[in-house]
C-alpha cells in the first residue's frame, strides 16, 4: 500500500514535469524572466522575492542562491527575500497582513528592480498587493503561479504558470525547478557579459580591493 502511494506520487510529479516541458508558453516565459533579472542586475538593480508558507521558503531559497552560490564561484548577486520577521510582524500588526510585502517594496523598491511574486493560486491578496506596489515603483514583476488568468498575472509583466494537478504541493515542486533554472539562466547571462554588474549605491568593494 505504501509503495503504491509512493509510485502514484512520483507518477503525478513526473506528469506535471512533462506537461511543463511541453508548454512552449511557459518555457518562453522562463527564458524571458531570466533575461529580465540578468538585465536588471547588470544595471545595478535588485531582485526581490516574496511568497506565503512554502512559497516564502522558495522565495528565500531563490534569494540565498543568488547572494551566495549555486553551482560555481562568482560574485554575489543582489537579491532579497521579503522575509524579515521584525518587518512582517510590525506591518501585519499596524497595517494588516495584506500589506507586509507591499510596504517593504514601498520602502526599498526602485525603478529597474525586479519582483519575483510567488503564489500557487495566483490570488493571495498580499502577493497581489506587492505586485501592484512594484509596478507603482516602476519595477518589473515576474509572477510564478499554478493557475492561468489570475489576479496576480494581471499585475505582472510576465507570468510563469506551472499547473500540476489538484494540489499546491505539486505546483511547488515545479516552482523550485523553475527557480533553479532562473538562477542558472542569470548566471549564464552574467557570465557571458563578463560579470559586468554595475555596483548599486550600497554595494561593498571586494575584500581584496
Amino acid at each position: 500500500m505504501s509503495q503504491a502511494l509512493i509510485r502514484a506520487a512520483l507518477a503525478e510529479a513526473a506528469a506535471g514535469l512533462e506537461t511543463l516541458m511541453a508548454n512552449a508558453t511557459a518555457l518562453a516565459a522562463i527564458e524571458q524572466a531570466g533575461d529580465c533579472i540578468a538585465r536588471s542586475m547588470r544595471s545595478g538593480g535588485r531582485t526581490f522575492s516574496c511568497g506565503n508558507g512554502g512559497s516564502m521558503c522558495d522565495a528565500m531559497h531563490f534569494a540565498e542562491e543568488l547572494t551566495g552560490r549555486f553551482r560555481g564561484n562568482r560574485p554575489g548577486y543582489a537579491a532579497v527575500a521579503i522575509a524579515d520577521p521584525g518587518h512582517l510582524s510590525c506591518v501585519a500588526n499596524d497595517f494588516g497582513y495584506e500589506q507586509v510585502f507591499a510596504r517593504y517594496l514601498q520602502a526599498h523598491g526602485r525603478p529597474g528592480d525586479v519582483l519575483l511574486a510567488i503564489s500557487t493560486s495566483g490570488s493571495s491578496a498580499n502577493i497581489v498587493a506587492a505586485a501592484r506596489e512594484a509596478r507603482a515603483c516602476s519595477m518589473k514583476v515576474i509572477a510564478l503561479t499554478g493557475r492561468a488568468g489570475t489576479e496576480l498575472s494581471r499585475h505582472a509583466d510576465m507570468t510563469i504558470c506551472t499547473p500540476a494537478g489538484r494540489y499546491a504541493d505539486r505546483v511547488q515542486e515545479l516552482h523550485i525547478k523553475v527557480i533553479h533554472i532562473l538562477i542558472e539562466l542569470v548566471e549564464q547571462h552574467l557570465a557571458a557579459a563578463g560579470a559586468g554588474i554595475q555596483a548599486g549605491p550600497a554595494a561593498c568593494p571586494p575584500a581584496n580591493a
